[in-house]
């Protein structure tokens, strides 16, 4: 089968198509054949080194984010609990990439997303960029009828991502408003309806006037040009000086202050990337005399990312896509998404 891999840490020139065997599913695991798979900041991270999440080797193939169809299935005996054993050859699928190891206290305990041994599909082991992907049963999940696998390739990280802080961490009230940063990401697109279908006024950047309309039709209320306009100011204006009730920062430190100098006192700030940075500074005073909550969006719980589905397939979310990519072209599909002109997902197409 075709993959694509990287043996070294680079540019995008590094991706090259491969020839490799076609995997075999083991004990606990179905081989998928990948409809689409949905292009993250996390590959690229990778790709350009140094490896992010412990666990990552080269040479590796990327891509978390995979929808497709079961090609086989692994053995059957002694199947664990929870494992997708009623899921046949030719079910339609999308993946989970979290994958705790399900022998820790943790995972005993229903709180795997806090597994010291999680590992991540397309970072810790082969990934989407590819024809064919073995997965853990456990982590797929069927895909409605009614649902393209190219939209459903385009769920994963982002959703969940943004339910995660969003609804767990950041516990959105009704009649609230709240701050999400760069509207035009995948996980700004996933917060802004999210925010919106729990009764939140949402205020919103942009980091270009064309990308004002692609906001506004996610439902976003007030959108502020970030390069040309003063958010703290708009902020203010609109919430009559009193600051927004939570900010959404995945952006780092290029927004980092912005939020903190946003939030209405008492005003919670979830941080959830690294975009632009590793390092944040911010007055102290400033933060503890309003008594500003930041709180850290942590990985997410295998009971959440079966629950956001559901809601997803049941709801009118929508995740628009840019562009699409054929396989070999994933180096251009990177680099599309290094561009920042992007308003939503890629994809990739096998």
């Amino acid at each position: 089968m075709k993959v694509v891999i990287h043996r070294t840490h680079g540019g995008p020139d590094v991706l090259q198509v491969a020839d490799v065997p076609l995997p075999e599913p083991g004990p606990h695991e179905v081989l998928v054949r990948v409809a689409a798979c949905g292009l993250n900041h996390l590959d690229v991270l990778q790709r350009r080194g140094p490896a992010l999440i412990p666990g990552f080797t080269l040479p590796h193939v990327g891509g978390m984010d995979i929808a497709g169809t079961i090609a086989a299935v692994g053995p059957t005996d002694d199947r664990r609990a929870g494992s997708a054993t009623a899921l046949a050859e030719g079910t339609r699928v999308v993946v989970n990439p979290a994958v705790p190891c399900d022998r820790c206290e943790n995972c005993a305990a229903g709180a795997d997303g806090g597994c010291p041994n999680a590992g991540v599909i397309g970072a810790t082991r082969a990934g989407g960029y590819a024809e064919y992907v073995v997965v853990p049963a456990a982590n797929v999940h069927p895909v409605p009828d009614h649902v393209d696998l190219v939209d459903a390739a385009v769920v994963p990280t982002v959703w969940m991502t943004a339910w995660h802080a969003l609804i767990e961490i950041g516990k959105v009230r009704l009649g609230e408003t709240a701050l999400i940063h760069a509207a035009g990401s995948g996980v700004s697109t996933a917060l802004i309806q999210l925010a919106k279908a729990a009764g939140a006024r949402v205020i919103t950047t942009v980091g270009s006037d064309a990308k004002t309309e692609y906001a506004r039709g996610l439902g976003a209320d007030i959108v502020v040009n970030s390069t040309t306009g003063d958010v703290v100011k708009t902020v203010r204006e609109v919430t009559g000086g009193r600051g927004v009730d939570l900010v959404l920062d995945h952006v780092g430190p290029a927004t980092w202050n912005t939020g903190i100098q946003s939030l209405a006192p008492r005003g919670r700030l979830v941080f959830l990337g690294n975009t632009t940075g590793n390092r944040a500074e911010f007055d102290l005073v400033y933060a503890y005399h309003f008594g500003l909550q930041l709180l850290g969006s942590d990985p997410y719980d295998r009971r959440e990312f079966a629950t956001m589905l559901d809601a997803y397939w049941a709801s009118p979310f929508r995740t628009p896509i840019d562009s699409e990519f054929p396989l070999a072209e994933a180096a251009a599909a990177q680099e599309r998404m290094e561009s920042r002109q992007a308003t939503g997902k890629i994809v990739l197409r096998p």
